[in-house]
Order: C-alpha cells, then sequence, then structure tokens
C-alpha cells in the first residue's frame, strides 16, 4: 500500500517540496508551515510509514527503511525531483535520501535531525509514543518544547486519537525500537549518519537547531562538515516547524528561490 500524503498545489507546475514529520507525528505537523508557504512550490506532507495515514505501511522501521519507502512512494507518484524538508526522524529520512538519491534532490533542510550524534531523550520520545492519557501526552510534548510553551489541545486530541487507533502503539514500538540501540552503559542512544557520506553532497543542505532542543543536543558546528549551512535558533526546543512556523516557511522559501 502506498503512503499517505496530503498535497497542496499543482505537482506538474515546479519540483514540489516534500515534507518528512519527526518520530509519532504526522503531517499535520506542518500545517502552519503549509500555510505561510500559500502561493509558493507544490507541497507533499507524508506521513511517514507508521504514522497517521501511512499505518498500513510494509515493514516500517527506522530512518533507512522509511527513506527507502519514500523514494519508492515519490517515483510512483511521477515525482522524479524534488526539494526536502524533514524534523528529526523526519531530518534523519530527509538526509538518507539525499544520500541514496542526490541526483533526485534539490535541496534538503534539517530540522533538528536524528542521527547526528548518539545522544537522545529516550524517556521522553517513549513518553510522547506510548502516553498514558491525554495529560501525560501533553507533558511528554510540552517536554520537547522550550521552556514555557505548551502544545495546543487540539495537537494533544489529535495525536491521542492517532494512538487509539487499532496496531497504531505497536507500530510506533516498532519504529521506536528501530531508532534505538543500547549504548553499553545500561542506557539507549540513537543510530548515527555518516558525517563524511554528507560532506560529498553538493546540493545545499541546511542544518537548524533550536537553542533549548531536549531531545536532541545541539552539535558543536565546528563537527559538522564544511558544506552543511548551520542555523541555531533561539528560544527554540526540539519542535520547530510548530514552535516557528512562519520562521520555517521563511527560511524554505529563501532556500527554494535560491535554488531556482
Amino acid at each position: 500500500m502506498g503512503l499517505h500524503a496530503a498535497i497542496t498545489g499543482n505537482l506538474d507546475d515546479a519540483p514540489p517540496l516534500v515534507l518528512l514529520h519527526g518520530f509519532g507525528g504526522g503531517g499535520h505537523v506542518w500545517d502552519e508551515v503549509v500555510a505561510a508557504l500559500a502561493g509558493g512550490p507544490p507541497l507533499v506532507a507524508y506521513d511517514l510509514p507508521g504514522h497517521g495515514g501511512s499505518v498500513d505501511a510494509e515493514n516500517p522501521g527506522g530512518a533507512g527503511r522509511m527513506a527507502k519507502a519514500l523514494l519508492s512512494d515519490l517515483s510512483a507518484r511521477g515525482i522524479s525531483h524534488f526539494h526536502l524538508a524533514g524534523h528529526s526522524l523526519g531530518g534523519a529520512t530527509a538526509a538518507l535520501i539525499a544520500l541514496r538519491a542526490p541526483e533526485r534532490v534539490l535541496t534538503a533542510t534539517l530540522l533538528a535531525p536524528g542521527g547526528f550524534g548518539p545522544e537522545i531523550n529516550h524517556e521522553v520520545l517513549r513518553r510522547f509514543s506510548l502516553p498514558e492519557d491525554r495529560p501525560n501526552l501533553a507533558d511528554a510534548l510540552a517536554a520537547m518544547m522550550a521552556e514555557g510553551r505548551r502544545p495546543l489541545l487540539e495537537v494533544v486530541d489529535r495525536l491521542w486519537n492517532e494512538r487509539q487507533r487499532p496496531g497504531a502503539r505497536e507500530l510506533l514500538s516498532r519504529v521506536f525500537e528501530a531508532m534505538m540501540r543500547p549504548d553499553g552503559k545500561g542506557g539507549w542512544e540513537q543510530g548515527t549518519i555518516d558525517m563524511s557520506a554528507l560532506a560529498q553532497l553538493s546540493m545545499l543542505v541546511t542544518v537548524v537547531w533550536g537553542d533549548e532542543d531536549a531531545i536532541l543536543p545541539v552539535p558543536d558546528e565546528t563537527s559538522l562538515p564544511d558544506n552543511l549551512v548551520f542555523r541555531r535558533w533561539m528560544g527554540i526546543g526540539h519542535m520547530l516547524p510548530e514552535e516557528a512556523p512562519d520562521a520555517v516557511a521563511d527560511l524554505l522559501k529563501s532556500i527554494i528561490s535560491g535554488a531556482g
């Protein structure tokens, strides 16, 4: 079965911007960004395998499997070239898509991407994926945001309802386990992306991090390949598409117009 995606605009008009959400979310996390991009390029906001409308996707797993599934789905839709923007797990997936099919990716924008180091807040992500109730889910989501921010009630309700679908929790557990590995100290860490491979990419790759990210530590800029454009946004946590949708949209507009 194909993956679910919300499409805005005419895919025949220009190469689209493909939007990939983070773990436990859905294409809807980009709603405010999509609204701010009105009149711009066509948009394809996916539900990643094992999430939302893509819960029936075959063999959901970590970012590697997701990259393979997305490339196949994009080809099935007749989309040969595209811009990419991915957040968290979607950022790791976007990076792997760029590595696997660099001839198809025009630009890649990675928002607090997974895989840029082993450290990850395993406990908050577990509470987010398998909450006991709505308040527990809301608290986990708030822990992903900058201090003082709280998620909208409608966002919490939507995520909670998605987790009540038959098989949804089991699928999220499978994805969660695929993302993690033992750290050798009794805890857990995430898999990492080969930075030397990213250094070989020729398209514009922009990496953005909120300085209050409590899920994935902000990397040392000097540790990143020189070809990556790094930006640190102050007063923002891990949930960049929801905490700073206008800033994300403005950045994407600038990147895509510059690539044209």
